[in-house]
């Protein structure tokens, strides 16, 4: 069993914290709110610490899962920051969504300082973290990746290195490129259903066992129909993706039109006042604009 320290407990990280101490990890929790921090302790046990240099103190592996680019910036870096307490040997593991560059300049700092970093960006959403199946993708040195893999378990249904430090962060942005457009295709299909007069639940039941089968359909579907997108993954932080993949594509020269018209769309979202939304909301937009959209 290891010590453990886990910065940031939002819908995500909350429970996957709580997967960690529950295998028997010794695990302190830091969050920028602590009431948070204060509320996990109550519910999971282990410990609180009110910086991150404070978490990772004597920690042999540190985990994050915050909001963005300079959310992990500011948890990692300066004097309070986690990287100011840990020792030369341990390893940081960052599970947010953020640019390749951040990561790579993160990496680089980790280095100078004898810390070994893995970028592992997750995908599953507030159940998979709830259930500890989400997957993993990952980012870094094979041997820095090995020692954390069975840790990384408590909440994994797959976790894989794909290539160097990085490496995930490119891979959450395929599979954010991939769901946007399964998530457009998928809401002008009941649309559709829909304006055709059709049982949107009989539509379903029957194309979800052929070619048009996804997760998305799967779990999204009755929520969609039902007109709930209270939950699951929001728009706000879903444009902040489909951002970092449009800027990382004008980076290397990927082509990636459908992404960008969904962000476009996602837009629009927002400007109905469903920032906070589920990303299923996609929807809610074709309804309101009808032939506009």
């Amino acid at each position: 069993m290891a010590k453990l320290a886990f910065l940031g407990l939002g819908v995500m990280g909350f429970p996957m914290a709580g997967h960690l101490q529950a295998a028997g990890h010794a695990v302190t929790v830091y969050n920028r709110t602590a009431a948070k921090a204060e509320k996990w302790v109550t519910a999971h046990g282990g410990q609180m610490a009110a910086t991150p240099r404070a978490a990772a103190d004597g920690a042999d592996i540190v985990m994050s899962c915050v909001g963005n680019d300079d959310d992990l910036r500011s948890v990692c870096l300066g004097a309070d920051g986690a990287f100011a307490g840990m020792a030369a040997g341990t390893t940081f593991v960052d599970h947010t969504t953020v640019s390749a560059a951040v990561t790579r300049e993160l990496h680089d700092a980790a280095a100078a300082l004898g810390i070994a970093f893995v970028d592992a960006p997750v995908s599953g959403g507030q159940a998979g973290a709830e259930n500890g199946v989400l997957s993993l993708m990952c980012g870094g040195a094979q041997d820095s990746f090995d020692s954390v893999e069975p840790v990384l378990a408590a909440y994994a249904g797959i976790c894989r290195r794909i290539g160097a430090s990085g490496a995930g962060q490119m891979t959450k942005m395929c599979n954010q490129i991939a769901i946007a457009g399964l998530v457009q295709g998928l809401s002008e299909a009941l649309h559709f259903a829909q304006k055709a007069g059709l049982d949107g639940r009989a539509v379903v039941e029957v194309i979800s066992q052929g070619a048009a089968g996804s997760w998305q359909m799967a779990n999204r579907y009755e929520t969609m129909l039902d007109d709930q997108f209270d939950h699951g993954f929001a728009v706000d932080w879903m444009r902040k993706d489909l951002g970092i993949c449009l800027d990382t594509a004008d980076e290397n020269g990927a082509s990636l039109p459908v992404t960008a018209l969904v962000d476009q769309f996602y837009k629009d979202v927002q400007k109905l006042g469903g920032g906070r939304w589920d990303t299923s909301s996609l929807l809610k937009r074709l309804q309101a604009f009808g032939s506009q959209s």
